[in-house]
């Protein structure tokens, strides 16, 4: 495992919620940071078919088109009654015909996949949000770090924090969801804690603790 030893990189999304769900979690460690959107970077084309692929296409785009290390993400909701789906399309399920992203939108899909399957209790609307963030280096190294949250898509939407599917997203032991929770509530993390909420946040403890940490 390689170590970071700059304190500036990239930040390899176009996403603002993620761009700010990143910033925060990095910033307790002293980094300078600025989004790939930031830097008019222009988006790769995400043409892999896991979590992982994805990650790496946006990591390797901005550390090559910066000449800085670079961390990316890619996420999504995966759900056991819909085969998996949205899964690394999550993003794709809310993309309207001009190009912009409706949520909302993309939450009802979700809904109605879910009746149309006969999915309509708890037990079976099972899902869990997945996070891998790539690391990489201009000169194409990378590392990655998955992490995962187990929990239930419920409807209707609560909360309006957050961003993406988290007003659908009861994490298991819960009884809110991520859009009823602070940004302190679901990802808060440091270094000592023993276990981070959310799927990012639990990426991210390894990614700290892979090569952050001595």
């Amino acid at each position: 495992m390689r170590k970071l030893e700059t304190k500036t990189i990239v930040v390899a999304s176009h996403n603002a919620g993620k761009i700010r769900e990143i910033q925060d979690l990095i910033g307790p460690f002293g980094f300078t940071a600025k989004s790939a959107a930031e830097l008019n970077f222009v988006e790769p084309d995400e043409t892999g078919t896991t979590f992982e692929e994805n990650a790496t296409i946006k990591a390797l785009a901005s550390a090559e088109a910066s000449g800085l290390p670079a961390l990316s993400d890619d996420s999504g909701l995966v759900i056991d009654a819909l085969g998996g789906d949205p899964g690394v399309y999550t993003a794709n399920w809310a993309e309207k015909p001009d190009g912009t992203r409706d949520f909302a939108m993309a939450m009802e899909k979700v809904e109605a996949a879910l009746e149309t399957a006969g999915a309509s209790k708890p037990a079976q609307r099972a899902a869990r949000f997945v996070s891998v963030l790539c690391l990489a280096w201009p000169d194409g190294h990378t590392e990655l770090f998955r992490g995962e949250v187990e929990g239930t898509v419920v409807w209707p939407a609560r909360g309006s924090q957050g961003f993406g599917y988290d007003p659908v997203f009861q994490p298991e032991g819960y009884e809110t969801t991520f859009g009823e929770m602070s940004a302190e509530e679901k990802h808060g993390w440091k270094p000592g804690d023993a276990e981070a909420l959310s799927h990012r946040a639990r990426a991210f403890k390894i990614f700290v603790e892979t090569c952050l940490e001595a």
